[in-house]
């Protein structure tokens, strides 16, 4: 007797032994028990899920000797014949080979006669999605409303395809793909009555590449059988898959954690001499990614009999949750491009230099919850409006500009070396504001830049040296004084909560938190340390009540336009305009000087 292959030899034959599909069983069952039959059913899916398998039980479930039941006795005639699928009453069509509207024709002429043998005659017209436009009009009355021994099973991969005036005459389910634990278990229920020895490991590797179709996975354990002679062995299903060897990437994370970079260039060329797949290596690098991410989330729902468990509950104790996520999203953009790379290997290699130098690193910067400090005053001062309001006459105005020009000025010395040390303090002109390179936010970046340079409030502060520096609670005024650049948006943000000698407590607004950046923070550590020439270590929260500079910048702005325009509309000139001539004030044309 010639050999016959898993998935005809273990071809569900009756609901219960149909896997993965219980939404559909389920309401078939309670249909056929019912007796509450439609004419015309469609299923859809993907290849290997059942559709056409599916379509065999219910053709035996209405033909049954023993009656209309969900449960088919299985060894009358009629259940025999559709088994060996030589049933007279039981017309399957393939509709990738039958697309004329001829052959639609005769079949439905046949359809008007009473079945010879059985109680229906079932039409099952399989991936009838590809039926020319003609062929779908040529059935549609009678699908609609066909004899009362007629059923139509339609079975499509592609519903997308079938007209809507088709779908709206049948009664539709949607298989879905089959999961990977269904998978494995009915392998491992097919392997034991075959008696073939296998790994456990070897049927996960199946069920990852049958991507949810069932037929696949027991073509492919064919495919194992045959290669591993007798036996399914996770080296050699790797082998004949040409997965990438877990081993690979256990030791590319390491190097990623041990920021190794020789080490990751290492195992890429040693990946290239075995001529892997650099496209199936970050598939494979994602996917394990993911399983180390669910196991960091929800230790227990990795499997106890999953091979690499031991590896996952390791790895999720030593990545950290953001280094993991951005691991994870590196590798999927790197697979999405690495079409666009020089070659497979350079695609390859620079992803992995892109996670080693993205890489959040402890630099002492913790966005927690500070320790307890002594609370200090945070309140600053009461602040001056810089603006002069505009003059009512031309004569108060003359003597405004001469009280300033009159003011005497005190000549400032300053040593060599002070003079340097401010110079290396002072920002450099050509740096490129951070506003240019952020989103625009509720609270503008660049306003709140602008406004610090215009409308400063305090005096800088003086020091002959970093060291005799210290920090009396004015955090706007410490910020004016930093060399900061792209990190001067976030020190505009942050409100000061309590501070001692050698720590800063600091609160962004909810609003503002994604200007909690690794890079940002680190850089405005940098500056405070260089100022005051000493370690201070800085914890930022998120909350607060917002007295934040930007903010105390952006109510200044609006106190001085507030009062420019106030001045204008009292300006006795102004107002003559307006009563003589009809002029009107435009208000965005007011600015404070």
């Amino acid at each position: 007797m010639s050999y016959q292959v898993l998935a005809r030899k273990w071809r569900p034959k009756s609901f219960e032994t149909l896997v993965g599909q219980d939404h559909v069983v389920r309401a078939l069952s309670n249909a056929l028990d019912q007796q509450r039959l439609h004419h015309a059913y469609l299923f859809t899916g993907t290849r290997g899920v059942g559709k056409t398998t599916l379509a065999r039980i219910l053709a035996k479930s209405l033909n049954c000797e023993t009656g209309i039941s969900a449960k088919p006795c299985g060894v009358c005639s009629a259940c025999t014949e559709i088994d060996r699928g030589c049933f007279v009453d039981l017309i399957e069509v393939d509709a990738a080979s039958n697309t004329q509207v001829d052959a639609m024709r005769d079949l439905l002429d046949n359809a008007q006669y009473a079945p010879s043998a059985g109680r229906f005659k079932v039409y099952i017209i399989d991936e009838v999605h590809m039926l020319s436009k003609s062929a779908f009009n040529a059935m549609l009355k009678t699908l609609e409303e066909p004899p009362a021994h007629v059923k139509f099973i339609l079975a499509t991969t592609d519903p997308q395809k079938v007209p809507v005036t088709v779908l709206s005459r049948c009664l539709q389910f949607n298989l879905r793909q089959m999961a990977g634990t269904s998978i494995i278990d009915h392998l491992q229920n097919i392997l034991t009555q075959e008696a073939i020895p296998y790994q456990a490991s070897a049927l996960h590797l199946i069920a990852r590449a049958a991507d949810g179709s069932m037929r696949d996975a027991l073509s492919l354990t064919d495919q194992a059988i045959a290669y591993g002679g007798q036996s399914v062995n996770e080296a050699e299903v790797r082998d004949m898959l040409g997965a990438i060897d877990q081993s690979y990437l256990y030791q590319l994370i390491n190097a990623l954690l041990a920021e190794d970079g020789p080490a990751l260039i290492a195992q890429a060329k040693a990946m290239e001499q075995r001529s892997l797949s650099f496209e199936s290596a970050l598939n494979d690098l994602a996917q394990l990614l993911h399983q180390i991410a669910v196991a960091q989330t929800v230790p227990d729902s990795v499997a106890h009999d999953l091979p690499e468990r031991a590896v996952l509950l390791d790895f999720a104790q030593r990545i950290p949750a953001a280094s993991l996520q951005l691991y994870y999203q590196i590798a999927l953009l790197g697979r999405r491009d690495i079409g666009l790379a020089p070659d497979e290997l350079a695609g390859f290699s620079m992803s992995l230099l892109r996670m080693l130098a993205f890489s959040p690193k402890d630099q002492g910067l913790n966005i927690a919850n500070p320790p307890t400090l002594k609370p200090q005053a945070t309140t600053p001062a009461p602040v001056t409006a810089s603006v002069a309001t505009v003059a009512s006459d031309t004569a108060t105005a003359t003597t405004l500009a001469a009280n300033e020009t009159s003011k005497p000025q005190v000549p400032h010395v300053e040593s060599p070396q002070a003079s340097h040390e401010e110079s290396q303090q002072a920002p450099s002109s050509d740096e490129m504001p951070f506003e240019d390179a952020m989103p625009s936010e509720p609270i503008p970046m660049a306003e709140a830049a602008n406004a610090d340079a215009e409308y400063s409030h305090n005096e800088p502060m003086t020091s002959d040296a970093g060291l005799n520096r210290q920090f009396n609670g004015d955090w706007r005024n410490l910020v004016d004084n930093l060399k900061l650049g792209l990190a001067r948006a976030l020190s505009q943000h942050c409100e000061l909560i309590s501070y001692d000698e050698n720590s800063i407590s600091l609160s962004v607004p909810e609003m503002q938190k994604h200007l909690l950046l690794p890079n940002y923070q680190e850089k405005l550590s940098t500056a405070i340390n260089q100022y005051f020439d000493k370690k201070i270590k800085l914890y930022f929260s998120v909350g607060g009540t917002g007295n934040t500079p930007a903010q105390q910048i952006s109510q200044e702005k609006a106190q001085a336009q507030s009062t420019a325009e106030t001045g204008i509309e009292q300006d006795g000139f102004v107002q003559a305009l307006i009563n003589d001539f009809g002029a009107q004030i435009i208000p965005n044309s007011i600015k404070p000087i």
